[in-house]
Order: C-alpha cells, then structure tokens, then sequence
C-alpha cells in the first residue's frame, strides 16, 4: 500500500513534469539562440519584456550571476511593483494598467528599434493586452518575436486584446513553460482551489537554457560574452573586472538604443 504523496512532493513531481516538457523544447530553444545571438554579434540588444510575474524571467536573464550583457530588460514599475499589494501602487492599479490599450507604444517609443534586434516577450497568459501590443509593435518593426508563454494556461484564458488576438498570435516562435492551466500544480484536500504555481519555475528553466545557448553560439562566433561572476569562482577582483566591464557593456548597447535619427 502507497501513502499519498505529501503536497511538498506533489509540487516536486509536478516541476520534474516541468523539466521534461522544457526538454521537449531543445530545438525550438535552439532557434530562439540563433536569432538572439545573432543580434548580439551584430552589437546590438534582445529586448526582454513581461508584465505581472513574468517581470522575473526578464530580471532572470540579466542581470545576474552567470549573465552577461546583450539585453535590454524592459520592466514598468507601474505593471511590475507588487509589494505594496493594495493602496497607492497597489496590485489593483497594476492589473487595471496591463489591459490598457496604447501603453505599450508609449513603453516602446523610448527606444530606437532596428531590424537587427529580436526580442523576447514573456507572459503565463499570453491574453493581456499590453503584451500582446509590445510583441506586435516589435514584429511590425522587422523585430523577430518569441513568445514565452504557459501552453495550457494561454489556450484556457479569453484574450483581453481590442481584436481577440493573443500573444501567440503576434510571436514568430512560442516557448512553453509546462505550467497548466491557472498555474497552481497543487490539490490540497479539503481546499477548493490549488496552490503552488507553476509558470515561475518552468518559464526559469526555458530562459536559462536560452542563455546557456546563446553563450555557447557566442563564444562559438569568437565573441565570448562578459558573465557576471562569483568572486569565490575567479576571485574578489576578477569577479570587480567583470561587473564593471559587463555594466559598461550594456550602458553602450543600451546608448544606440536612444541615438534617434532625426
């Protein structure tokens, strides 16, 4: 006679369902690398956005220990700041802002887009509108799009887009995070609603497999990137020489980005 898995280990075997459906994905990620490598090589940037939670995966892909320059995270505190919860600033305002229609053009008019860069648009509904609106505006500049998305999630949530479209609609490739659809992955006896979400976890292990991949064509190119790194792995001062030259990597990328043509 088996016991019934404890709620901790029912999240567990549900993150390894994760694993496997980010594995699943190898080739697709494999494309996603080609298409971002090739705007860093070419000196220029990966635009990252995501609203709600999906501000994580950006922050996740840089800046942090084993990351390196090439991006442009793209996070609006009015869409991102979830702390406060309720009042001024509070989750309310947030989830009002992210279905506002035109947002995303004033977000985007901030920067110089060119044909060289691609981007990367995360969202575990992939049905709110702003966006939707950023990878649409991205694509109608030439910007290759990939989506990053919750599969079951997105194909279970009505859009809230003006036209009914989704973020899968406006992405030229679609990455999943394996999360189901609501994200919680935990039935508790006794609890109508499950706990424990999903989206987090796999949507970490899509886009760190995309950085691996993308270091690995990099490197490939003669380009080897500048990786933040742990004093304890190349000691207190190489690990200073990296931070600073990385940051001074990404403020020069990040200056083209605001050098408009008039």
């Amino acid at each position: 006679m088996t016991s019934t898995p404890t709620p901790g280990v029912q999240y567990l075997l549900a993150a390894r369902e994760l694993l496997e459906r980010v594995e699943q994905q190898l080739p697709a990620i494999g494309q996603a690398a080609d298409w971002f490598a090739a705007s860093i090589a070419a000196g220029r940037v990966v635009h990252l956005f995501g609203s709600g939670h999906s501000r994580i995966l950006v922050e996740e892909l840089w800046p942090r220990y084993g990351s390196f320059p090439g991006f442009n995270p793209i996070v609006e505190l009015s869409l991102t700041f979830h702390n406060p919860v309720v009042g001024a600033n509070g989750q309310r305002q947030a989830m009002f802002l992210e279905n506002v229609s035109g947002l995303a053009e004033r977000i985007l008019r901030n920067f110089d887009i060119r044909l060289e860069d691609s981007a990367l648009v995360c969202s575990s509904s992939g049905c709110n509108v702003v966006p939707i609106e950023v990878a649409e505006l991205l694509r109608a500049r030439g910007v290759r799009v990939v989506a990053l998305v919750s599969g079951r999630h997105a194909a279970a949530s009505p859009s809230r887009h003006p036209r009914l479209k989704k973020l899968t609609d406006m992405a030229d490739l679609v990455l999943d995070t394996g999360a189901p659809a609501g994200d919680a992955m935990v039935q508790i006896d006794g609890l109508a609603t499950p706990v424990a979400p999903g989206s987090t976890v796999g949507g970490c292990l899509v886009v760190n497999a995309l950085k691996a991949e993308i270091a690995a064509r990099l490197t490939a190119a003669g380009q080897p990137p500048l990786v933040l790194t742990a004093g304890c792995l190349v000691g207190a001062e190489r690990a200073r020489e990296l931070f600073e030259s990385a940051y001074d990597e990404h403020a020069r990328r990040l200056a083209l980005l605001y050098q408009f043509e008039r």
